[in-house]
């Protein structure tokens, strides 16, 4: 006999006119807009090797986490991405919502204390409307990110040219939403549809894994999460080598970077023992270390990244202006 199941028809949704947003637009850090300083040795080096693998045509992929978004860098991606320093970006599905949410009305973003203690947290009406775009989106056989971005395009959200999920359905380059079922607020809504969620991310990880097998000479930047980016990646990546080996070919030669908060102190190219905190700190020991083993090398970049982003875009488009 089944287990007993919540029925989310029972939840009564608010629209977002009734919220409090927590972030504007006006965070948002354009390529002409000033700067904070930041200054680290690393920076340079691997600007270099994301101009080489440029270059190279070799692969360049992003992955990031919701607070990239929330620290306004939005059009600093998008900017890259035209200027074809970003061939892939991998996000969460927060990166989604906040992306759905500025696109369609300038602000997102809640206080999960405010709101929790109600029963009202993410139960609003118009970010539900990504569920919709999901569904339709696997109905064609699309992936999750292109759903997304192909609704803020057709319906031309007011401030769609801030999205990168918009933006890369206009560039024609992989924007795609890697989830866990639970993870995300639209998961409760009523019109969520688990098959097509699940489908069209796996649709996207399809791709990530596609777009890896020419990563050979290129660039896997993680900038903010530590889980999903680092996860994804050690899967897709293996995917990639597996079918890579079977023809003969490597996929060894290529740099990582980490951006993040945590401080990991010195020698960051050797596995921590499992006794050392770090060792749980998936960007560390995967992204840094395990995959670059075999040919590679890996930067590790800490700071927060209003600072850190905008210092490596200058230093990326500072001949091209």
């Amino acid at each position: 006999m089944p287990f007993l199941q919540f029925d989310p028809g029972n939840l009564r949704l608010k629209p977002l006119a009734e919220r409090i947003h927590d972030l504007e637009r006006s965070t948002f850090i354009y390529p002409e807009s000033p700067r904070e300083p930041f200054a680290h040795p690393s920076l340079a080096p691997v600007a270099e090797r994301i101009k080489k693998a440029k270059g190279r045509g070799s692969a360049i992929v992003i992955a990031c986490g919701g607070h990239v978004v929330k620290q306004g860098l939005n059009p600093l991606l998008i900017s890259l991405m035209e200027r074809g320093f970003i061939s892939h970006l991998a996000v969460n599905g927060a990166v989604a919502i906040h992306d759905f949410e500025l696109a369609l009305i300038g602000a997102s973003t809640e206080s999960v204390a405010r709101y929790v203690r109600t029963g009202e947290f993410g139960l609003w009406q118009e970010t539900g409307r990504i569920n919709d775009a999901v569904s339709q989106g696997f109905r064609e056989g699309l992936g999750f990110g292109e759903s997304v971005g192909m609704m803020i395009e057709r319906e031309r959200f007011p401030f769609r040219e801030t999205s990168v999920l918009a933006a890369g359905v206009r560039l024609r380059i992989p924007v795609t939403v890697h989830i866990g079922i639970g993870y995300d607020i639209i998961h409760e809504h009523p019109n969520f549809d688990g098959a097509a969620a699940g489908g069209t991310s796996y649709r996207d990880f399809l791709i990530l894994a596609e777009t890896l097998t020419r990563l050979q000479g290129g660039m896997f930047l993680n900038i903010g999460t530590s889980v999903m980016g680092p996860e994804v990646y050690l899967k897709a990546l293996t995917m990639a080598r597996n079918a890579a080996h079977q023809r003969g070919r490597e996929i060894n030669e290529f740099t990582t970077a980490v951006f993040d908060l945590v401080a990991l102190g010195e020698g960051l190219h050797a596995e921590p023992p499992r006794t050392d905190p770090r060792y749980y700190f998936r960007p560390y020991k995967t992204i840094l270390v395990r995959t670059v083993a075999d040919g590679g090398e890996s930067f590790y970049i800490q700071g927060n990244h209003r600072r850190t982003i905008p210092a490596l875009y200058d230093l990326l488009t500072r001949k091209e202006k």
